[in-house]
């Protein structure tokens, strides 16, 4: 660990000496570029940097107990080590979780899916309370939602709803929500109190700039139509719907929630590029591992994450095991206490991969 902190700390000082250099500095790419990493050494070489110098005091401290005779100067030698030691413990901890490699996603915006799998109008109805769940974790994070596209059910809720999170960190935070949710309890229908089983499933893209994935303009079809509401009727008599089609990949998107053809547009390229976005670091991720999971599962739609048990006010993160009997606080959106053990458990697992 000490030999990866050191190479960091080298790393750190010479981009210092290149943020100084004449060329570097009239050249406004690589000055973004070197600025950037040294703002994301910044942390983990401060807290080596305090490291250092705390056991190098420590060490003193040692000497002076075994060559000082003098009582009061043991004494005060025996204090310094009790109060350093811990702090030394700390930093090692918290350089331990510096070093975690950083997912390149984190601080970007979210594009979340919500669709009703099975269950029928129970299914959608339920994908409604995700929305209105993750809506109302949303507000509390200070985060902006957007939404770009949604399909109401007759019976109230969604077919399918797609919205944009707009946040620093959102990706970070709601990453881990991506598989197949599903809900036990009485649906309002049900006559005979029988507790009905339900899914809906959420996908979590991280947005993508148009600088992370190029697209060609001639690689879309776009095809326009008038946009429509529940059960089908026609709501619009202009052609402001968009539908584009990436031929390539076969990726299709929707969008008619605005009323001009072309904000309906840039939102359904938003969401173009996600999914595009999103289809390629998979296939990287796959040649590069196997497709390896992470102790919290790699977030795969189908795999069913998270089971609300109404009746006994208890949801469940299948993944590690989290059972947690406050279902009635975390469909009004705190959700933190999952976030946070799902962070946990990640950064475990990896702390074990980088070793000593």
């Amino acid at each position: 660990m000490f030999d990866k902190l050191q190479n960091l700390e080298d790393r750190y000082n010479q981009l210092t000496d290149l943020l100084m250099d004449p060329e570097v500095i009239n050249d406004s790419n690589k000055l973004r570029e070197y600025s950037k990493e040294q703002a994301e050494l910044q942390a983990v070489v401060d807290k080596y940097r305090r490291y250092k110098e705390i056991t190098e005091q420590i060490e003193d401290a040692k000497v002076m107990l075994s060559d000082e005779s003098d009582e009061d100067m043991v004494e005060m030698a025996k204090e310094e080590l009790e109060e350093l030691q811990p702090e030394v413990e700390t930093l090692e901890q918290e350089m331990k979780l510096l070093l975690i490699p950083k997912d390149p996603n984190d601080d970007k915006n979210v594009i979340m899916e919500i669709r009703g799998a099975a269950g029928g109008d129970e299914a959608a109805l339920f994908a409604g309370d995700l929305y209105r769940m993750y809506s109302r974790y949303a507000e509390t994070q200070g985060w902006r939602i957007e939404v770009i596209e949604s399909h109401e059910a007759d019976v109230g809720g969604y077919k399918e709803i797609i919205f944009m999170i707009n946040g620093k960190g959102a990706f970070s935070r709601l990453k881990y929500e991506n598989g197949a949710h599903r809900v036990q309890r009485v649906p309002d229908t049900e006559s005979g109190g029988r507790i009905h089983t339900s899914t809906s499933t959420v996908a979590v893209l991280p947005e993508a700039e148009e600088v992370e994935i190029d697209i060609n303009e001639k690689d879309i079809r776009v095809d326009t139509f008038a946009s429509s509401g529940p059960g089908g009727q026609s709501v619009n008599t202009t052609m402001s719907a968009v539908r584009l089609t990436h031929e390539p990949t076969g990726v299709v998107v929707s969008c008619q929630d605005e009323k001009s053809q072309i904000k309906n547009k840039e939102k359904a390229m938003k969401v173009l590029r996600a999914r595009i976005y999103e289809m390629y670091q998979k296939e990287q991720q796959d040649e590069l591992d196997e497709n390896r999971k992470s102790a919290v599962g790699t977030g795969d739609r189908s795999e069913r994450i998270r089971t609300y048990n109404y009746p006994q006010n208890r949801v469940t993160d299948h993944r590690i095991g989290l059972t947690i009997n406050k279902l009635d606080q975390i469909v009004e959106g705190k959700i933190d206490e999952i976030v946070e053990n799902l962070i946990i458990e990640e950064q475990t697992a990896k702390l074990e991969e980088i070793g000593e």
